[in-house]
């Protein structure tokens, strides 16, 4: 990390800028990371998990016993704040629910709107250097509450290939089952176009980096749903 202390004001605006990324090359990028994907499946998986988190596991989908044990590696003052804000967020997406209201607008012809949910989520938590369980925590409950019948989550690993315990934490909290260690756009493909492991999903949701971004806008060109370019951070 490079520290600036008392920087002279003429220094404020190159300090106060922020990285900037060439598009080209991550569009190029991530068209041949997705490419790749379509084509080749969980053996792309594993090579782009080499080679970008250095950590291929022999099953990117995480066992039970570690997401009902990821309390283990928690304070109970982190686990308190979380299961607060999920009953938090639980009540305030629970209020969002509608009654199937009928209305007859004219005789015989019977109107209504009802909401239905999207059968297979797919939701991108970043983690890694920056472990967002909030961001699952804010996805995965109202995908549940909406009752969609799939909810998938993909994660990038940090240190020694592991998911941070508070991710696994939430989603053992929250009910969902399928976690996956794969990150980047390479998740994004996984999810958009489906491999041997992780199923195809309707909608993708979630925030990323630049190439996280940039692939959830190319799928969505070629049909899959997605929430929005949320990103990159």
């Amino acid at each position: 990390m490079k520290k600036a202390n008392y920087p002279e004001k003429a220094e404020w605006d190159s300090l106060c800028k922020r990285p900037g990324q060439n598009d080209g090359t991550v569009d190029d990028a991530v068209a041949e990371i997705l490419r790749d994907v379509k084509q080749n499946g969980d053996a792309a998986i594993r090579k782009l998990s080499e080679k970008f988190d250095g950590y291929c596991p022999e099953n990117f989908l995480l066992a039970s016993e570690a997401l009902a044990r990821a309390g283990d590696a928690l304070s109970e003052k982190l686990k308190g704040a979380i299961d607060l804000a999920a009953a938090n967020i639980q009540k305030f997406h629970e209020s969002q629910i509608e009654r199937v209201k009928k209305v007859e607008t004219t005789a015989g012809v019977v109107c209504w709107r009802k909401s239905l949910p999207i059968e297979r989520v797919g939701l991108y938590i970043p983690g890694g250097t920056a472990p967002l369980f909030s961001t699952l925590l804010m996805l995965g409950i109202p995908a549940r509450i909406a009752g969609c019948k799939e909810i998938i989550v993909c994660t990038p690993p940090g240190a020694e290939g592991k998911i941070h315990p508070a991710i696994r934490y939430v989603a053992n909290l929250i009910g969902i089952e399928k976690v996956y260690t794969i990150g980047g756009a390479q998740a994004i493909a996984a999810m958009a176009f489906g491999t041997e492991s992780v199923p195809r999903v309707d909608k993708i949701f979630g925030p990323g980096n630049a190439f996280v971004t940039k692939a959830k806008q190319k799928v969505q060109e070629e049909g899959v749903a997605i929430d929005m370019p949320a990103g990159p951070s």
